[in-house]
């Protein structure tokens, strides 16, 4: 990896570290170049690759992981939450994603996984996005989905 100072050839990894989720590994490197020594940090992350979606007219498109962050910041828009926590409700949708083992997976199917992750996580989102991915035509189905939320208790995960 090329140092981002003075753009000389090579790094060296000088320690890594595993993220809480176990999702991404955070490196510190250091230039080796002589003059230089300038240290810094990476982030390296799983990438979900080959898969497609199939879109509810029927059409394929490559996985584009941005478009599930641009839905997500739609939902929690002038919600409070951290830039660690959004990484790793990311994370989870993502690993929720790879759990299919499809190397196709429906939009509806994706947009159930992200429903699922941002009811534990906000619940205002929550009715954001399942109000734009369910098309709430009325009223009454708003209503039944906040009955619906409000019925269900969320599972907590347990502090170790």
């Amino acid at each position: 990896m090329r140092c981002p100072v003075c753009n000389y050839k090579d790094t060296k990894v000088v320690d890594s570290r595993l993220s809480q989720e176990g999702t991404s590994i955070r490196r510190r490197r250091e230039c080796v170049s002589r003059k230089c020594k300038y240290r810094f940090s990476t982030l390296e992350e799983i990438e979900i690759l080959d898969l497609m979606i199939i879109k509810r007219n029927g059409s394929r498109e490559s996985y584009n992981r941005d478009k599930i962050i641009q839905g997500l910041h739609k939902a929690l828009e002038k919600r409070p939450y951290t830039s660690e926590a959004f990484q790793a409700l990311l994370h989870s949708i993502e690993r929720d994603i790879q759990r299919e083992r499809k190397r196709e997976i429906k939009t509806s199917e994706i947009g159930e996984i992200v429903m699922n992750r941002l009811r534990g996580f906000d619940k205002i989102a929550y009715i954001r996005f399942a109000s734009v991915y369910r098309q709430f035509e009325d009223v009454g189905t708003f209503i039944k989905e906040l009955e619906n939320l409000l019925s269900k208790p969320i599972k907590k995960k347990k502090k170790k």
